[in-house]
């Protein structure tokens, strides 16, 4: 009997899920508008004030030798819940600090931290030369599996 691959189903790799959608997309990533070409352009009202209705964002630090994600808000730059594998208590129980493992714990313990400080959702905009694959897509699943919403904003 063959086996039946559809976008219904959940494909693990690493303890983090794809989730598809019906026209295999993932659901908490969104498209970003187009780069305006002339810097000079008007400014329109929901450009001016998009910090103001999403003012959490997520970072996520990552090297080859230990993770570091903080949850940062957008007008104070204050950052609210900080974890990182180069803590004392989250260093003694890791046995890789820069693993996928490692990143599913950080990703837990952010959740837990920003969840006291009452933040529950967050925006996670990519840097150019990161890609949304692998250490960075567990903290992210990590994260929205333990009660915080993320928005993925990919260009």
């Amino acid at each position: 009997m063959a086996c039946i691959r559809g976008s219904l189903f959940t494909k693990k790799f690493f303890w983090v899920e794809n989730f598809l959608d019906d026209d295999n997309s993932k659901p908490y990533t969104y498209q970003k508008g187009k780069k305006s070409k002339n810097p000079n352009k008007h400014v329109s009202f929901k450009q001016r004030t998009e910090a103001y209705m999403e003012p959490f964002t997520l970072d996520v630090f990552i090297s080859k030798r230990f993770v570091s994600t903080s949850v940062t808000h957008r007008v104070t730059c204050k950052q609210v819940a900080v974890a990182g594998t180069n803590s004392k208590d989250i260093k003694a129980v890791l046995r890789s600090r820069s693993d996928i493992p490692a990143c599913l714990v950080i990703g837990r313990i952010l959740a837990e931290r920003a969840r006291e400080a009452d933040v529950y959702t967050a925006s996670y905009t990519p840097k150019e030369r990161d890609k949304f694959k692998g250490k960075i897509r567990a903290v992210v699943q990590s994260l929205i599996d333990n009660g915080i919403d993320i928005k993925v904003y990919l260009d």
